[in-house]
């Protein structure tokens, strides 16, 4: 996905080791961090979550230690928790749903859960941009990338259906929105920039708001945007002219070469046309444009480029394609996993890696009492956009910058992540997540992004991404199957180039 530009403006039995028994002096260490974080100001401190027991609690103050100290003892045991090559997962799981996974627990909102999604919303109220239909990515910065405003899409879909809004208001928005989509300017007369004015429709570079500036097409974005193009045509059948006038407008020949997804960037005025997406992203996407019938063979296998690294005792699968060997970064995330799970269904990628992606920050927590739930996102401070990763280029939960900056000291528990986590398990675990995110993350124009590790605040960043994926996850719970399957979404067959493949 691309990134958008912020403007500048969690009893020592519990602790789990991999390779060898902790020492005596980073059990009692990483306790006394649980004591601190326990008895810190609620103003500061992350809220423990509902279902942590009293049993759990340390019975004595223990001596505090300095964040500095409490993120050197993390950062060890993160780099303990490492052994290559990991775990792998046996054959005979590694296939994606011919049935749609569906979760457990789905099938109805509670109140705090309806109450969450209408605190979602608000963050689409305030940002919403009457002349065009467009969402800014950012809160109050009108700048819009096809992936957020995909959430957008995802996200009034998501509020007429769990009735925050009336459906007059949704036919309008709606409406409003796909028209735009279908007459804006594109890259080259081809596909979408990856950016806009949100008001003005001048394509535009990353944080910048009026100098016009072709910078190329992102194929991830525009994957996710087919997804919910095709869920918004198959539900609302009086849009479908209009979602399939969007599909037209683009000119999707170069979108796709030899079964692999290819995007552009512009370097010192010379445009670069190359592979786009790794395992997760890739998977995810390519399942978008193969619903409209565009080959994408290689791109949705998801074995062929896969290794496992075992952290913290699970293995979990990673894209061997790297920076050092491929010049692209191989982050392993939250997202792309939970999108799939709850747009599809886990037809795109197995739910054995999923399962895995989860263990290993559950397995995390277990070891170092900090709640985990990370994955890429938009920051409150620079450098303004992270990806928040368990494993990139050979590191455990590296959090770097595309330029491959490191910022661990920025790692954050992501609040769609958390959320999107516990509609698709609803385990103990993301039960704590949940609960984390309702007591620390509320804002009164949405949800912030998430909350720093280290700093132990909240990262106060409001985005229409993190707003459309709570959303979203809300309403696959309400209404409990994958959003596609819930929409009747069909695939075409790949041999159809079905709409203006020239």
């Amino acid at each position: 996905m691309s990134s958008d530009f912020q403007p500048p403006p969690k009893s020592l039995s519990m602790l789990a080791t991999v390779g060898g028994v902790l020492t005596a002096v980073i059990a009692i260490a990483i306790l006394n961090v649980w004591s601190k974080q326990l008895s810190k100001a609620s103003i500061e401190k992350p809220e423990i979550s509902k279902s942590q027991t009293a049993a759990q609690q340390p019975q004595k103050p223990q001596p505090a230690v300095s964040s500095a100290q409490e993120a050197e003892i993390v950062a060890s045991l993160d780099a303990k928790s490492v052994v290559l090559p990991g775990q792998s997962i046996p054959k005979n799981q590694l296939t994606v749903a011919i049935i749609p996974y569906v979760a457990p627990g789905v099938g109805k909102l509670t109140p705090e859960e309806t109450t969450t999604a209408r605190q979602a919303w608000s963050y689409f109220q305030r940002n919403w941009n009457d002349e065009t239909g467009l969402v800014n990515s950012v809160d109050g910065f009108a700048s819009v990338s096809m992936w957020d405003q995909t959430a957008a899409i995802a996200a009034l879909v998501s509020a007429r259906e769990l009735n925050i809004v009336p459906a007059a208001e949704f036919d309008a928005k709606m409406s409003k929105m796909l028209k735009t989509l279908a007459s804006m300017p594109l890259y080259k007369g081809e596909l979408p920039n990856k950016v806009y004015n949100a008001k003005t429709l001048v394509p535009v570079n990353y944080g910048q708001l009026e100098k016009r500036e072709e910078i190329g097409w992102s194929a991830i974005d525009l994957g996710r945007m087919a997804i919910w193009l095709k869920i918004v045509g198959a539900k609302y059948p009086e849009m479908r002219s209009l979602s399939t006038d969007v599909w037209k407008h683009w000119q999707v020949k170069r979108l796709t070469e030899n079964g692999q997804m290819y995007g552009t960037a512009v370097i010192k005025g010379k445009e670069q046309y190359n592979q786009e997406g790794r395992l997760g992203y890739e998977n995810y996407a390519a399942y978008g444009l193969k619903l409209w019938g565009l080959d994408v063979k290689k791109a949705l296998d998801y074995q062929s480029h896969a290794a496992f690294v075992d952290l913290y005792g699970q293995g979990i699968p990673y894209d061997q394609r790297d920076y050092k060997n491929s010049g692209a970064n191989n982050y392993v995330l939250s997202e792309p996993y939970i999108l799939d799970g709850i747009e599809t269904g886990f037809q795109a990628l197995p739910k054995a890696y999923a399962d895995r992606i989860l263990a290993a920050q559950a397995a995390r927590y277990e070891a170092t009492k900090q709640l985990t739930a990370v994955t890429e996102d938009n920051l409150d401070r620079p450098p303004y956009f992270v990806y928040s990763s368990l494993f990139v280029n050979g590191e455990p939960w590296a959090t770097i910058a595309d330029t491959r900056q490191k910022h661990n000291d920025l790692r954050f528990l992501s609040a769609k992540a958390a959320i999107g986590w516990h509609v698709l398990y609803n385990t103990t675990y993301t039960t704590q997540l949940f609960d984390f995110v309702q007591a620390n993350l509320k804002s009164k124009d949405g949800w912030y992004n998430g909350f720093y590790e280290s700093l132990h605040q909240p990262n106060k960043t409001l985005t229409a991404n993190n707003n459309g994926v709570i959303l979203e996850s809300l309403l696959y719970k309400q209404v409990g199957q994958p959003l596609t399957v819930w929409a009747g979404v069909k695939s075409q067959k790949s041999t159809e180039r079905a709409i203006r493949t020239r």
